[in-house]
């Protein structure tokens, strides 16, 4: 890996901080480390560190249900140990142990998709009421799904189906879209959109309110007596709750009642599963002319106003395209009505961040099918980041041999000028500029895909 370490510190500004030693200047070494450590070799450590966190949730999820994984536990810690004083300083080794991580984070993924599948059944496309349900609500937030059903089961164990109505808020709206969820009479809607508007949206919300992972924030006054955590969540001054979810329904008794207001729905609860026995008619619509092109756009939402790039870029997606997406940016964008094309919904959601795999699989099933060369593929891949796991989910498509991917609202910061640049000469990533330059820019040019893809395996 060609990385060229600026001439002198001062000049190119403070590029790291490290100081995970004794032997760390006060304040952190920042242009060079006493071990010998550069700006570059740092960044490249934080990298790897910051994509590892990120398989580590979705394995922690896919670990809860019990499935498991040696060859993803020993990488997680093999990983840790070369980013510790002294191990290594060898900077093309960490290119190589990123993009490990990125087939590590692939295979977490096709775990939690097991483990949810196996546990829940395959998903199917669901219209998910957006207004409210009559009766006292819990709200619930977050990834963790185990959670959700354990609070449904309590419900139902308590007899209280008739008078408590959970709403799904953000990552946990593709619950609805499995078997085993629609089998419980409480579980009704979605309230709200993403993590980004949750303190406006909660305070709004007049049941009590579950957070179950990461995408939650310490609560105002406005609902703070509302709220618990459960799982790997946690919040200051906030009831923790471990399996016994009683302590939230007895509050969501003492809540307000809820009325019957209708606001449409969203659909969701796309998978490979469903999608791909259509993969036929839909290579016959691009073969035919039908359908142009194909893009991918998802990934987190953002407070940034950048973000309005994405809203843009959708609505300008022309008729004859198909999108489709994933994770909580598509709030910004999924109630739109998109149509069809001859039976092939234009707007595709498949749920959560880690329901990528599923993409990933129909993304493998048009380059082994389509009647076109590896470069040439009508795909563009647009996508958002907020934190670590959608660095992992990066590093899974690097890993994938996919060039030319965008990412946004801006680059990475662990990430050097120098290491940035060697990123993008070697796989095309680009950052996101004008939705208009560059939604003409996706529609004149392809995707490239290396010959050694394990797409095509």
């Amino acid at each position: 890996m060609a990385v060229k370490v600026p001439n002198s510190g001062k000049e190119a500004g403070v590029l790291m901080r490290c100081d995970q030693c004794s032997m760390s200047l006060p304040g952190g070494c920042t242009f060079r480390g006493i071990c010998g450590k550069d700006p570059d070799l740092n960044s490249l450590q934080e990298a790897l560190i910051y994509g590892i966190k990120g398989t580590a949730a979705y394995y922690y999820h896919a670990y809860e249900l019990g499935y498991k994984d040696d060859e993803i536990g020993f990488f997680l810690s093999k990983a840790l140990y070369s980013t510790l004083t002294n191990v290594n300083f060898d900077k093309n080794r960490f290119l190589e142990l990123i993009l490990e991580n990125g087939r590590i984070h692939l295979k977490a993924m096709e775990l939690l998709d097991k483990a949810y599948t196996e546990t829940y059944g395959n998903p199917e496309p669901v219209k998910v009421p957006t207004g409210t349900e009559e009766g006292h609500g819990i709200l619930v937030t977050g990834h963790t799904y185990r959670a959700l059903y354990e609070l449904l089961k309590q419900i139902r164990e308590m007899g209280l189906e008739d008078q408590i109505r959970v709403y799904t808020h953000s990552e946990m709206l593709p619950a609805h879209s499995y078997p085993e969820f629609r089998k419980f009479k409480s579980l009704y809607g979605n309230w709200g959109g993403s993590w980004v508007y949750q303190r406006k949206e909660f305070t709004e919300f007049p049941g009590a309110i579950l957070g179950t992972s990461n995408c939650v924030q310490q609560p105002p006054k406005s609902y703070a007596d509302r709220m618990f955590t459960t799982d790997i969540a946690g919040l200051e001054g906030v009831p923790h709750l471990e399996n016994d979810y009683e302590p939230l329904i007895k509050r969501a008794l003492e809540t307000p009642k809820m009325e019957k207001r209708d606001d449409g729905y969203i659909v969701t609860g796309f998978h490979h599963t469903n999608v791909l026995p259509l993969m036929d008619k839909l290579i016959e619509l691009i073969n035919e002319g039908k359908i142009r092109h194909v893009f991918v756009i998802g990934g987190c939402d953002v407070p940034n106003p950048k973000m309005s790039y994405y809203e843009k870029l959708t609505a300008m997606v022309p008729e004859d395209a198909i999108i489709l997406s994933a994770a909580c940016g598509k709030f910004r964008y999924n109630r739109r009505d998109y149509g069809e094309i001859e039976g092939i919904p234009r707007f595709m959601d498949f749920g959560q961040c880690n329901n990528v795999y599923s993409i990933i699989q129909i993304a493998g099933a048009l380059a082994k099918e389509l009647d076109v060369g590896l470069n040439e593929l009508p795909v563009s891949i647009v996508l958002s980041w907020m934190e670590q796991k959608a660095i992992g989910i990066l590093y899974s498509l690097l890993y994938l041999g996919i060039k030319g991917i965008y990412i946004g609202p801006k680059a990475p910061e662990f990430f050097t000028p120098n290491v940035f640049e060697t990123l993008r000469k070697k796989f095309d990533l680009r950052l996101i500029s004008e939705p208009e330059e560059d939604l003409k820019r996706m529609l004149n040019s392809t995707t490239a895909v290396s010959e050694d893809s394990p797409l095509l395996d």
